[in-house]
């Protein structure tokens, strides 16, 4: 399945506020329709947004119209800026950014930075898919033949561009594989990606999916019908703390309690040795409508007071190891990123 698509001057995405019930195709011609999809989330997930980002300093550069490369570079800073501006948490974002100007910095002129930028952020979407393959293969030698695993939101091809996927990708693989796996999927409120797209691309692949509240997850943990647990990471610091959508911290006390493997499935563009622990990820604070209304239905008290962070923290003394495309890092955790993480941009 093709989620995004470069078509001559365009970018395809799948439009995932739709799923499940339709499956509707966007075409996105200017640097604004970019950033109004991520920050609608109409197309989300960590390397994903990273991979469109880049298509959109590429879609902005072709209408910049300058007389020098240092009017162009100022005007597509600009550009950078407002892609950078859309949501805060997911370091890829930053990334692909970053990326992207550096590539424009190395081209003589013009006409030769908006050509690599094309080049670049095909590039870019052409790694994190190569990525997913890796990390698949890597996190399916974790997953035993038999196993149930249980996986929050949706860390599949819908998140990060490649058919594999990261979390889900591990499983796909061991399936592939010839292993007997069944799935439990947190609905994850408060947009219920789980329910809308964990289990719709479960059900694509013909992977036996069962559908929970995320409220239910410590009684089937407890019960011992989990077998382990494996997630996506949004950002990742540097002694393997992970911020990733919020209810995962919840899921990792409850396997450490239970003593069932917490895993966490990852692209080193996911990664930022910049940051020493998890405190100083920036999370996300999202819309109150997401928690009083559910698909436009009001379901709590108007004027009621609400919080929504769209992310937490998990501590890393929580996580059995994490799963990159360079190989399973396993602690202690700073040496092992470091290891795996050799990009100048992700040096600190």
């Amino acid at each position: 399945m093709e989620f995004i698509e470069w078509l001559d001057g365009k970018v395809k995405i799948l439009d995932q506020t739709r799923l499940p019930l339709e499956e509707v195709y966007l075409e996105l011609s200017t640097h604004q329709d970019v950033a109004q999809a991520i920050k609608e989330m109409k197309v989300r997930g960590a390397p994903m947004i990273g991979v469109i980002a880049a298509y959109g300093v590429a879609l902005g550069a072709r209408n910049i119209q300058a007389g020098s490369k240092a009017e162009f570079l100022t005007k597509l800073g600009r550009i950078a800026q407002v892609l950078a501006s859309t949501r805060p948490t997911a370091v890829n974002l930053f990334q692909a950014i970053e990326r992207m100007q550096i590539a424009a910095q190395k081209a003589e002129d013009v006409a030769s930075i908006k050509a690599a930028l094309i080049n670049e952020a095909q590039d870019i979407h052409a790694n994190e898919e190569q990525a997913t393959r890796r990390i698949s293969r890597f996190g399916a030698e974790l997953i035993g033949d038999g196993f149930t695993v249980l996986t929050h939101c949706n860390a599949g091809a819908l998140a990060t561009s490649g058919y594999y996927g990261t979390a889900l990708g591990a499983i796909k693989a061991a399936r592939e594989q010839g292993k007997s796996i069944k799935v439990f999927a947190t609905e994850t409120r408060p947009l219920l990606q789980g329910a809308r797209l964990t289990a719709w691309e479960l059900m694509h692949d013909g992977i036996p999916v069962t559908l929970i509240t995320d409220s239910m997850a410590g009684h089937f943990i407890s019960k011992g019908e989990i077998d382990c647990v494996i997630v996506g990471a949004d950002r990742i610091a540097a002694n393997g703390d992970v911020a990733n959508k919020i209810g995962t911290y919840t899921l990792a006390v409850l396997a450490k309690e239970n003593g069932i493997p917490f895993y966490v499935a990852a692209p080193t563009t996911s990664i930022d040795l910049s940051l020493p622990s998890g405190e100083q990820v920036p999370i996300e604070h999202r819309s109150p409508e997401e928690i009083t209304h559910i698909q436009g239905v009001q379901i709590a008290p108007e004027g009621v007071e609400v919080a929504n962070p769209a992310f937490d923290v998990t501590p890393h003394r929580y996580i059995s190891a994490i799963i990159t495309e360079n190989g399973v890092i396993r602690k202690p955790y700073q040496a092992g990123l470091r290891k795996f993480c050799p990009s100048p941009l992700n040096s600190s």
